[in-house]
């Protein structure tokens, strides 16, 4: 199949814009890439689908294009959703200038459509004894049958058991026994190309999606010493994963599209509880307990894929610069999601992944649940790592309430009661601030604490009445030592 076949696909609307005399490229397969640089997962001749969801700038399309044309992409379908519909003119310089043709996939085209027109494609014009193979798979595909079928009918034209995971670990769909997929994750996560061997097993790499985001299909067997025939309808398998993982994504999105209104509710104080229950009934979250997820922004797509995982439904939306979930499961989901995390930690990349999470019982405590989810997502990023999850039920509530506090009143309240223990400390090398912890760890009493700091009563009482000097506080007195405790609650240094 070549690239001018496709474009005369009546039916796609596809406008060439970059590339006229080049649409005789031929075609070998299609990935869609949501990366800035897929070309870990090119090998030359593909057709690349992008939504554009982060070329703000010349020089984002200049290396993105730049490094298609390195890998010998074949074209460039854009769509402009993300742009205002408008194609913008530095992805067409930039496709001009590295000879790449580019043409413009309409907004109302999703990008499976056209990967399943190409797959066919390629299917049909494949004169060899595998014909019927690949006919098999794309039949199932086209069917509508989903993922499991699809999985079964691999199993049977390869000969093999096949599992596709997530980066989380996660067994989407399998035949047989699955392996240790924790383990096999961690190292395919750590390979620098796909496919690889590992264990036994053939891992391929399904779509271009960062790799935080990405299914895997894990093949029984060593695919180096197959025949060419097997290895051919094992990457068309990959590419056929791929085009269901779109359609279950872009199914994702029209789902997701209930979020943010709802959520701008729950984040507002003048909300009422019959326009949240209103809006939630909208959705099928309406009548079972909920879990709550808060994360920022850039991590939406994370949390869209970690609650997808779970049985029950699911929405994910952004508010300004804040990423929040919402799951509804009466199932305790905490320990799975932390260790999901932890499996595709490799994968999160520098900028990691901090997740609050929070729960109620009905739609009564679904503001308090968020908020709830909000404020331990803020404690966890004050934690040392880049990839921490952190539950509400799991923290002290007056930690819960510091962190509803802004910063630098947090900040200010803190220097203001334990700045001249810190400045006493550091000038005479005493140790007043670690003394009052111990003190207050202790409730009070005079002789474990003693013990704990190795020094005599006596010592330790000279020691209370020097920070009650020092801060115009009594340890003593119930209210003082609140706002003592409250202050190294929130003593980070």
């Amino acid at each position: 199949m070549n690239l001018k076949t496709l474009l005369q696909t009546a039916d796609l609307g596809l406008e060439l814009l970059v590339g006229a005399d080049a649409v005789d490229r031929p075609i070998s397969r299609v990935f869609t890439a949501t990366l800035r640089d897929p070309r870990r997962f090119l090998t030359g001749g593909e057709l690349v689908l992008s939504g554009m969801e982060w070329w703000q700038a010349p020089e984002d399309s200049e290396a993105f294009v730049a490094g298609l044309a390195e890998a010998g992409v074949t074209a460039l379908g854009a769509g402009t959703a993300e742009s205002g519909g408008v194609m913008p003119e530095h992805v067409v310089d930039a496709c001009k200038r590295h000879n790449l043709p580019l043409f413009v996939v309409p907004v109302h085209i999703a990008f499976a459509t056209i990967s399943e027109r190409v797959i066919l494609g390629l299917a049909a014009e494949r004169a060899t004894p595998n014909l019927d193979r690949h006919r098999r798979l794309v039949a199932v595909v086209t069917a509508g049958g989903g993922l499991d079928a699809l999985v079964a009918a691999g199993q049977t034209e390869l000969g093999a058991d096949c599992w596709v995971l997530s980066a989380a670990g996660r067994v989407i769909a399998g035949t047989g026994e699955p392996p240790d997929m924790a383990k096999l994750t961690k190292r395919f996560l750590h390979a620098e190309r796909l496919p690889i061997v590992t264990g036994g097993l053939s891992v391929f790499a399904t779509t271009a999606k960062e790799r935080a985001l990405g299914w895997f299909l894990v093949v029984a067997g060593d695919f180096r010493k197959w025949e060419r025939e097997r290895q051919d309808v094992a990457s068309e398998f990959a590419t056929l994963i791929g085009l269901e993982r779109s359609r279950l994504d872009e199914a994702r999105r029209i789902e997701n599209r209930a979020a943010k209104p709802l959520l701008r509710l729950l984040l507002s104080e003048r909300t009422t509880l019959n326009e949240i229950q209103s809006q939630l009934a909208a959705t099928e979250i309406n009548s079972t307990e909920i879990v709550t997820v808060s994360a920022s922004k850039h991590s939406a797509a994370v949390v869209d894929d970690l609650l997808s995982a779970f049985d029950g439904p699911a929405l994910v939306g952004t508010v300004d610069d804040e990423a929040f979930g919402l799951l509804g499961t009466n199932q305790p989901v905490t320990a799975d999601i932390k260790t999901m995390v932890r499996t595709m930690e490799s994968a999160l990349g520098p900028t990691g992944l901090v997740l609050g999470l929070g729960r109620c019982t009905d739609a009564t405590g679904l503001r308090t649940a968020i908020l709830q989810a909000r404020y331990a997502r803020k404690l966890a990023e004050r934690s040392p790592g880049r990839v921490t999850v952190m539950a509400g039920d799991e923290v002290a509530s007056h930690l819960l309430l510091l962190a509803a506090v802004p910063d630098e009143l947090r900040r200010s309240f803190r220097n203001q009661i334990l700045g001249p223990l810190s400045t006493y400390d550091a000038t005479h090398k005493s140790e007043l601030t670690r003394t009052l912890r111990v003190f207050l760890e202790h409730s009070g009493s005079w002789t474990l604490a003693a013990a704990q700091l190795h020094v005599h009563v006596n010592t330790l009482r000279y020691r209370i009445t020097r920070i009650t000097e020092l801060t115009g506080r009594d340890p003593n007195r119930f209210g003082d030592r609140v706002d003592l405790y409250l202050a190294l609650a929130n003593d980070t240094d």
